[in-house]
């Protein structure tokens, strides 16, 4: 199997990643520099990692009247035969403003999605995240956790069952905080032999600063503590790599993470690149992620 980075044309961010039926599937937002512009998203299929396929305008806007821009950062799920779409609405910057987290559903991965409540499913700020960035995560026994927040605060809830709530946690609370260190946005759970490695990005999405950290953990819900940074700038290469996914090819026994970057100059919020590199650990550390230019095969 080999690729080449970019993965596909045009600009593309904040991806996240699936395999489904030996189908590999990325979500992704409409990298523009004005969020008016971003009013729907883009998924890629390919079954060899090299040739992509592009599904365009996944999500039936019709069903979310209420969302004028900022259509952005999706996260995807397959429960009981039906996959689930979440995505970040409106950049809402108050609790009085409409939007947040929607939620939409699917019989197929690639969609297209239809609304699935009539109203957003976080609409609010909560300990003082922005409701942006989610990125839903499934156990080994079937639970599903969401994951969101911008404004340097991530929180962590429970799905239900029937995927239009959320299940009531251990202290009566809805979700709870596990902000990390150096914290920004985009976070991302991993589940390797047993451990939690939650991985969020750092910096600022409009430059070079960009940057990917992870925390290794017991539980899904922390303590997340001792950082390290494992995708930054690469001299030669790239800059401001982050928001990423990941894919594990089993027949191969690897381990890939998706990710958007910029060319290095590039000064436009909006260029950037829909990318994969390899992710490699060493034993329960994940090792610094060398960004490719050159075709990668594996």
């Amino acid at each position: 199997m080999k690729f080449a980075n970019p993965i596909v044309d045009g600009y593309y961010a904040d991806p996240e990643a699936r395999i489904y039926d030996g189908k590999y599937v990325i979500y992704v937002t409409r990298s523009f520099t004005r969020y008016e512009d971003q009013m729907n998203l883009e998924a890629f299929t390919s079954t060899d990692l090299e040739n992509w396929e592009k599904h365009e305008g996944i999500i039936d806007m019709n069903d979310f009247p209420y969302i004028w821009r900022a259509v952005w950062a999706p996260t995807e799920i397959e429960k009981n035969g039906k996959h689930y779409l979440i995505f970040a609405s409106n950049d809402i910057q108050s609790d009085e403003a409409v939007g947040g987290l929607e939620i939409a559903v699917s019989d197929k991965p690639e969609g297209p999605f239809k609304g699935y409540l009539g109203h957003s499913l976080v609409d609010h700020f909560v300990n003082d995240a922005q409701p942006i960035d989610a990125h839903l995560f499934k156990d080994d026994d079937g639970t599903i956790y969401l994951y969101w927040g911008g404004w340097r605060h991530c929180n962590v809830a429970v799905m239900n069952e029937t995927m239009d709530g959320f299940v009531t946690l251990e202290d009566g609370s809805w979700c709870k905080e596990i902000t990390p260190p150096d914290y920004v946005e985009g976070p991302c759970m991993l589940k390797k032999d047993g451990k939690y490695y939650f991985m969020w990005s750092a910096g600022d999405w409009t430059n070079g600063t960009y940057h990917v950290n992870y925390c290794v953990s017991d539980s899904p819900f922390g303590p997340f503590e001792k950082h390290t940074t494992i995708l930054e700038v690469q001299e030669g290469v790239a800059e401001g790599p982050g928001h990423h996914g990941y894919l594990y090819v089993e027949e191969k026994d690897q381990w890939l993470i998706a990710y958007h970057r910029r060319y290095i100059g590039d000064k436009e919020a909006g260029n950037r690149v829909l990318c994969l590199d390899k992710m490699e650990f060493d034993g329960e550390t994940i090792l610094p992620v060398k960004m490719s230019t050159e075709p990668v095969e594996f």
